[in-house]
Parts: C-alpha cells; structure tokens; sequence
C-alpha cells in the first residue's frame, strides 16, 4: 500500500513553529511516524535572529551566510519551494509565507535534524533584514516510506514590497535553498483601513492567541461607553467536533477591534456555544476582556460528545437561545449603551417563540449582530440570532472578509456614539 505522510509546520516564519501531523491513507510507517511526533514533544521554537550587538550585524555561520548571500537556488537536499501570495488576515495583518516539500526518502534513515534559516528584506528598508532560524527534529524513518514531508511557513508583514531569502540543511550539511518577491498591498478602496502593523514592518506571526491586550488609554471627554458583547464561539460547520483555529481566530481578532476601541471605558463579555447549549465563560464591567481567562474556559469545550439530556429534549436548543437571549437583553444589573453579538449563523429548525420575543420589550440600547460567514452563498437565509436582532430594530453585518470586519466595527461604533448622545441630550431636556 502506498503510504502518505504529510508534516505541517504551521508557523516555519513565526515565533513559535508547531508540527501538526495528519496521515491519509499512511501504512506502518507512517503511522508510526505520526505516533512518534504525536507522542513527542510537537513544539520545535524559532526565534528572530537578533544582532550581535544593538545596530549591528547578525551571526551566522559562514556557509549559512554565503548561500543566503548568493541568493543561488541548490538542491543538495531535494526540495520544492512554492511561495504563497501575501493576504490580509482578520487581524488586520497580512501573512506572507511558503509551502516547502521534501520527498520522505530523501529523510529516511536514523534521526535527523533540520536547519532553517531565512531573511526578509523590505524594499524601502534595505539595509534592515529581519532574521529567523528554525531546528526541526525529524524521527528515524524507514527506507521504504513514500510521500512527502510539507512545511508551511507564515510571518506578518505590514503593506510594502518585500525580498526573502530561505535555506534549510540537514546533519549532513546538504542545502535546499530559494529565494523569491512578494508584495503585500491594500485594494485602492480599501486603503483607508488602519492596519495593526505599519507598512514595511517584518514580525514573526503570533502564536499566542489569547495573549492579553495591552492597556489601552480611554476617551474621557463624553463619557466612555459601557458595551455588552456576546460570542457564539462556535465553528462555521455546526456538526463539526472542533472549533477550527481559521474560526477561533476570526472570533476572536472581532473581540479584539471592540476591545482596542477607546471611546469604551467598560466592557461586559459574554462567550457561549449552542452545540453544549451553555454559556462557557462571563465577564462583567471590566475595564478590558481578559483574552487568558477567556482562552482557558474554551479549553473546556467538548463538542465530540453528545449529552443524554439535550438529546432527550426536543426542542432544546430553541428554548436554550431564547432564554438565553431574554436573560441577556433584560440583564437588570447595569444597562448597557450597546450589546453587540458574534459569531457564526445558528440555525435552528424552528423559529424563536414571539413569546420568547415580546418578553424582550422596548430595548433603550441599540442592538448589533457581527455574522462571522466564510460564505454566505450557501446560507444566505437569516439565523435565530438574526431575526431576534432585526425584531429588536438592530443592524446585522455580514463578517465573510477582513475588511467586511473593518468598516462593520467603524458603523458600529459610531451608530453608538450616536445613540449615546442623542439619549443623553433626551434625558437632559426631559429633566428641565
């Protein structure tokens, strides 16, 4: 039988590089390959290269710095490089990086180890080359495996013209090098979206997802805003048994624009999933979400299993959202000036009750839905929370690309800096 390894390395250009290893159709090689990075240690740390001294050179090896310098293509170690086009993420910071393949052959043998290092060069900063390395660990691998070894490559770059320069070698110092242009720009409509990274800049991408934000310094001279924000942390697939890191990151990059914002002063979050029917993490009137504690409670997420007792009730997930939406809007702790959902579509096979609806009332706060839609082509029909919200007078915003995300929030945010006002300026004339 024909056996298959593929070895993702997720993040070669990134701060932290991670071996995912996925085997199709793989024979007893191959699986016992996978069992031997699945087993092991699956985290193998690449680190920007710093100077030797602030302003100065870089040290490597000078082989390593020659073939880098030549900028000449070698297959010593048998490769195929495929650079991949530099595109906007929903972090608002675009991602250039490479797939690299490796016949498994060419690996076989007892352990090895593989070197990486690459540079790139923004054009308008020639002189100022960012630096990475990388040492991949390969398991011992038997001279009959077939297939490919795949490493992928990501590093964050802001909008400008870039050069990179790539080699990798093994034990016995043969290199497989490349080099190749990449450009990373913003559509002429869209040049007026504030990016999160400034052009010509190279940063290794993050690979920590819930790191916290930093403390951001709030508008005071209108009064900050008090917004409840409430995430269905789902993944776009409702039958799927994982939440997909492309769904986890969108999500959470949505989080992040509201939470940067700093015309809000107090943030009440709420994260929830509808395949468990529970709400997986609450936080209320802090001055910014705690992205660690919000990561740690979906750690608990266990969409692979099935309760008894939510199979058992009917209509479960209908009576779930609706009691967990009135809960929500009708919340008579603290009023808030905006509450703001995201996430994915739920689709139930019955509508919301409008008794469930009508208990809702006169809302005094506008109310918003961030739909987070990789294609809503083949779901254009409206979802629970979308009708609730549309019953309610709110706005929906369809979230398919980043810059969907980008003019969504600036809407967003303005509309309830509007309603703010306007409420204050009522209120003030209702008192005289």
């Amino acid at each position: 039988m024909a056996e298959a390894l593929v070895l993702n390395v997720l993040t070669a250009m990134a701060m932290v590089h991670r071996f995912r290893i996925g085997c199709d159709r793989a024979g007893r090689t191959g699986f016992r390959i996978c069992a031997l990075l699945l087993g092991g240690s699956a985290l193998s740390a690449q680190v920007p290269m710093p100077a030797s001294e602030p302003g100065g050179m870089v040290r490597l090896f000078g082989t390593d710095a020659a073939i880098l310098e030549s900028q000449e293509t070698r297959k010593d170690l048998p490769c195929t490089v495929v650079p991949a086009k530099a595109s906007l993420g929903f972090d608002l910071k675009f991602h250039a990086g490479y797939d690299v393949s490796i016949p498994l052959k060419e690996l076989a043998g007892s352990e090895n180890r593989l070197t990486m290092i690459f540079r790139v060069v923004p054009e308008n900063r020639a002189d100022e080359p960012v630096y990475f390395s990388q040492h991949v660990s390969v398991p011992a691998i038997e001279d009959d495996a077939h297939g490919d070894a795949v490493l992928q490559g990501i590093v964050d770059v802001g909008e400008g013209k870039y050069h990179v320069d790539w080699m990798m070698r093994d034990r016995a110092e043969r290199v497989c090098s490349s080099n190749w242009d990449t450009e990373a720009s913003l559509p002429a409509k869209d040049k007026q979206m504030a990016l999160d990274i400034a052009p010509n800049v190279v940063e290794a991408a993050d690979s920590e997802p819930f790191k916290q934000e930093p403390p951001v310094e709030r508008e005071q001279h209108e009064g900050p805003l008090n917004v409840k924000v409430v995430v269905n942390f789902a993944p776009q697939n409702s039958q799927s048994a994982t939440l997909q890191p492309l769904d986890t990151n969108a999500l959470l990059s949505i989080l992040r624009n509201i939470a940067r914002e700093p015309r809000i002063g107090k943030f009440s979050m709420v994260a929830f999933n509808m395949q468990e029917q529970r709400v997986i993490y609450r936080q209320e009137a802090a001055s910014q979400i705690d992205f660690p504690a919000l990561g740690e409670a979906l750690g608990k997420l266990n969409l692979g299993t099935v309760d008894l007792k939510r199979l058992s009730q009917k209509h479960g997930d209908t009576e779930f959202l609706a009691n967990f939406i009135t809960q929500e809007i009708k919340d008579e702790k603290e009023q808030p000036d905006a509450v703001i959902f995201a996430g994915p579509k739920v689709m139930l096979d019955e509508a919301l009750p409008q008794d469930a609806l009508k208990q809702l009332g006169d809302v005094k706060f506008p109310v918003f839905y961030m739909n987070y839609n990789l294609n809503p082509q083949a779901n254009p029909w409206r979802d629970a929370i979308g009708n609730t919200v549309r019953y309610l007078k709110g706005a929906e915003y369809t979230i398919t690309r980043p810059r969907d995300l980008f003019f969504a929030w600036t809407e967003i945010i303005g509309r309830i800096v509007k309603s703010k006002v306007g409420g204050t300026v009522s209120r003030d004339a209702s008192s005289q």
